[in-house]
């Protein structure tokens, strides 16, 4: 059920930036159609049918490819206070801590939005890794922030 929602949610974004594109072309000036004879030949013309279906394909995709889990070396207790600056810097914070399981969410609203309110992030220990789990950009940027700090602590000791 949670990656239908996800395939949703994603299938909603694609078209919103859809409607948007057309909208931007339209007040722009160069499309000589309107938006009803935009839609016209987008749902009537073979040619015109590939974007509804890619953005179909790209939707149901998504769940499988835009969610990660990357893993680091450290411990959670010992580079606690690294994990919590990287989450800080990304826009994120502790929001819960139960039997090491760390979990982050997004701090500001907008941020929310453009993760689609997939932005829960999930810290745990691995034996010698931090398992960073959660949606791929998200996760990328969080990932290369902590391997920096840690990279900069184990350099100092």
């Amino acid at each position: 059920m949670k990656y239908f929602i996800r395939a949703l949610k994603y299938f909603c974004a694609l078209c919103v930036l859809c409607l948007v594109i057309m909208l931007l072309n339209r007040l722009a000036g160069p499309s000589t159609l309107t938006i009803r004879e935009t839609f016209y030949v987008m749902f009537h013309t073979p040619r015109g049918m590939l974007l509804p279906v890619v953005i179909v394909l790209l939707a149901a995709a998504y769940p499988r490819f835009g969610f990660v889990a990357r893993r680091i070396e450290g411990d959670i207790v010992r580079d606690r206070e690294q994990i919590v600056n990287a989450f800080r810097a990304a826009g994120f914070s502790l929001r819960s801590e139960v039997d090491g399981v760390m979990t982050f969410r997004a701090d500001s609203p907008l941020r929310k939005l453009t993760l689609l309110w997939e932005d829960e992030i999930r810290v745990e220990q691995y034996g010698q890794w931090i398992e960073i789990a959660g949606i791929r950009r998200a996760v990328a940027r969080i990932y290369y922030q902590l391997d920096s700090y840690l990279r900069n602590k184990r350099y100092n000791e």
